[in-house]
Formats: C-alpha cells, sequence, structure tokens
C-alpha cells in the first residue's frame, strides 16, 4: 500500500481543477497585458478568477493580488509594510513558517525593526496577554502571526489578534495558508490589514497564490518590472495556476463543511488507534478539534532502534509524511517550531497530515507499520 500522510506539504490537484487549467492551456496562450482580443481574452480570465476569490472571502477585486505563492505574498507584506509605513517595531512568534520569521529576522539584522517574539508554552499557546503588553508600549507595530501553525496544527486567535491590533493602530498580517480552503474566511467581519494564500495547499496547482491588501493600506510592489496586478508586481501573470487556484478554492468552499467532517474524523481515527497500539505515544500542540488545525497531526514516538529513522523506513514501508515542516527536510537543523515548545529531541517526531483522499485503511496500515517499527528494541 502506498499512503500519503504529507498533504500539509502540499496536496494533490483535483481533477477539475486540472480540467480547468488544462482548458485554458488549450485555448488561451495571449498576454493578459496585451490589448488584442488574444490579449483580453486571457486577462478576462485572471479577472474572472480574481473575482471568485474576492467573492469567497468577502472582500473587493482590487483587494486580491496574485503571486508565486504564499511566500512571496508574506514577504511583500512584511517587507513593503515596513518600508512604506515607517514601522521601526514588529512581532511574531518563535513557530512562524520561516517564510514570516526569516524575513522578519533580516529585518533585524539590517537594523530596520525591533522584533520581539512572543512567549509560547509546551503547547504551543502564544501568550496574547503579552501582545497586548508590548502593543501598548509600542505603537504603529507590525504584527505577523499565523492562524495556524504549519507543523503542529494550533489554530491562533486571529480574532483577538485582530481586536488588539486594532485597539493599538498595530498593522496586522497573518500567514493563513493551511487554513486557507479549509477555514472559512469572511474578511468583511475581520479586521486584518494582509493575509496570504497558497493553492497548492487546498489541491490546486504550486507556484501560485495570492495577497490581500486591505484597501486602506497602500504598499509599493516587492517585485518591479511591468504594469501586471495593477501596477503591484512585475511579471506575467501565472494564467493557468490562477485559473487553477480559483477554482480549486471555489471547490473547497462549496465541499467546507463535509470535508472538515471527514478529514477530522480521520484524525481522531488516528489519535485513538496510536494510543491503543503505542502506549508511549505523545501528541505535539493542541489535538482539541475546536482549537488545531483538522489536517495536521504532530506526534511524537518512543525511541526505538529503527525509529531514530523513522521517516526513512516509512517511506520505505510507502508511508509519507514528515519530519516537522517540508520546508526544513534535507536539513540537518531540527524543527525550530518543536525547539521551541521543548519537545525531547531524543523522540522522533513525525508531522502527518491528511485530506479528503485518506481512509482509515490507510490509518490502520500506518499504525500497524508504527507499531511494528517502535516495538523493535536496541
Amino acid at each position: 500500500m502506498q499512503v500519503y500522510f504529507d498533504n500539509a506539504a502540499t496536496t494533490a490537484l483535483d481533477p477539475e481543477v486540472i480540467k480547468v487549467m488544462v482548458d485554458v492551456m488549450d485555448h488561451n496562450f495571449g498576454n493578459p497585458s496585451s490589448i488584442h482580443s488574444h490579449g483580453r481574452q486571457v486577462k478576462t480570465i485572471v479577472e474572472k478568477a480574481r473575482k471568485t476569490i474576492a467573492s469567497l472571502l468577502h472582500v473587493s477585486p482590487a483587494e486580491i493580488f496574485f503571486t508565486s505563492g504564499g511566500t512571496e505574498a508574506d514577504n511583500m507584506a512584511i517587507v513593503r509594510s515596513i518600508a512604506d509605513f515607517g514601522i521601526t517595531h514588529a512581532i511574531t512568534s518563535p513557530i512562524e513558517h520561516h517564510a514570516v520569521l526569516h524575513t522578519l529576522e533580516e529585518l533585524k539584522k539590517e537594523g530596520k525593526i525591533q522584533l520581539d517574539l512572543l512567549e509560547v508554552d509546551a503547547k504551543g499557546n502564544l501568550n496574547l496577554d503579552q501582545l497586548e503588553v508590548l502593543l501598548s508600549n509600542n505603537p504603529r507595530t507590525f504584527v505577523s502571526i499565523m492562524h495556524a501553525n504549519n507543523e503542529i496544527g494550533n489554530l491562533n486567535d486571529i480574532e483577538r489578534i485582530a481586536a488588539l491590533c486594532q485597539q493599538y493602530h498595530a498593522i496586522f498580517h497573518s500567514d493563513t495558508v493551511q487554513t486557507m480552503g479549509h477555514y472559512p474566511h469572511d474578511l468583511s467581519k475581520l479586521r486584518i490589514d494582509f493575509i496570504t494564500g497558497a493553492a497548492h495547499k487546498f489541491h490546486g496547482p504550486k507556484g501560485v497564490g495570492f495577497l490581500y491588501i486591505n484597501a486602506n493600506n497602500k504598499i509599493k510592489p516587492l517585485i518591479y518590472g511591468g504594469a501586471q496586478e495593477r501596477n503591484m508586481r512585475g511579471g506575467t501573470e501565472n494564467v493557468y495556476g490562477i485559473a487553477g487556484l480559483a477554482k480549486a478554492l471555489e471547490i473547497a468552499y462549496e465541499h467546507m463543511e463535509e470535508h472538515h467532517a471527514y478529514i477530522q474524523g480521520i484524525k481522531s481515527y488516528m489519535i485513538s488507534e496510536l494510543q491503543k497500539a503505542i502506549p508511549d505515544v505523545t501528541f505535539n500542540g493542541i489535538i482539541d478539534p475546536d482549537k488545531s488545525l483538522y489536517t495536521v497531526l504532530n506526534v511524537s514516538f518512543p525511541c526505538s532502534e529503527l525509529a531514530d529513522m523513522l521517516l526513512f523506513n516509512l517511506d520505505i514501508a510507502g508511508i509519507s509524511c514528515s519530519g516537522g515542516s517540508a520546508c526544513s527536510s534535507g536539513t540537518d537543523i531540527g524543527s525550530h517550531v518543536l525547539g521551541a515548545i521543548r519537545v525531547d529531541a531524543d523522540r522522533p517526531s513525525v508531522r502527518f497530515s491528511f485530506c479528503k483522499h485518506n481512509t482509515k485503511e490507510e490509518v490502520d496500515f500506518v499504525v500497524s507499520t508504527l507499531k511494528e517499527l517502535c516495538a523493535k528494541k536496541r
């Protein structure tokens, strides 16, 4: 059996998304910046996609800007806000995605900002009381807190964070890459300045995402070189990707409740089966369904001879999963998230992440394999 439990890294393309993209590839090759009929036809595809996304998020199409993915969108929001608004103080957490954390750390290194990291407890909860104290002492701050952690799955209270930022006149950016397409985002009700999305996290294509910029914020481009995206991003649009992104998000919203219930069932079943099969198993982060992503489960296992190379052995068994964030795969550096919440480094940790295609039969196979691996003595 081949099992793919690494959906937080990327998801398989939905067949309907492929159909839409292939149709555009077959019939629409013009440059959307060209004024002739071929260009206008393609421009219509781009703007229709923008309207679809804006409608789902309850915002104006003029507030949606297409990018190459979540990392570019995060960088654009962070770098341009700090430069264009004259911001000298920023707040984030030590368990943010590196697209946020490394960007802010680089700006600090360059002397452009003072950077404060929120305290985080052993379950990955952020100290939002500390956030309020920092905001009260530092007006006009840039705050970047993700909606859900990509490694341990914790959901952050972005409504409370947004309210605090509004109270203290701070700029609030949230990396919503892991929740976009999985949870509804009604931005007509949430006071937020920037959010980001990446199509490949919800069964769309890789290499395309978007940045929502609240209409009250005026920033300059991160990438110069053309008038594309209403003078906000140079470079010819990834039209096929944009069409696929819009279709994938449309499908995700249409089936969101049923997929949520189904995938949460898969996750809950795996928690239960792991506890029965491996008594010493522990879970990193929060597993309360109301406070964690239903798509992510981070697990630490008791040491054994094969557990030291657990990911390798799971791969050999036909099981694809991740040791923390996929963005750190292939390096010798451990997960900064697990380090921040003080997970025992001697216990191998694995992130399992699920999608609508996974089954309980796959869970049974994975748990059986893990039980066998963890039973082997040194």
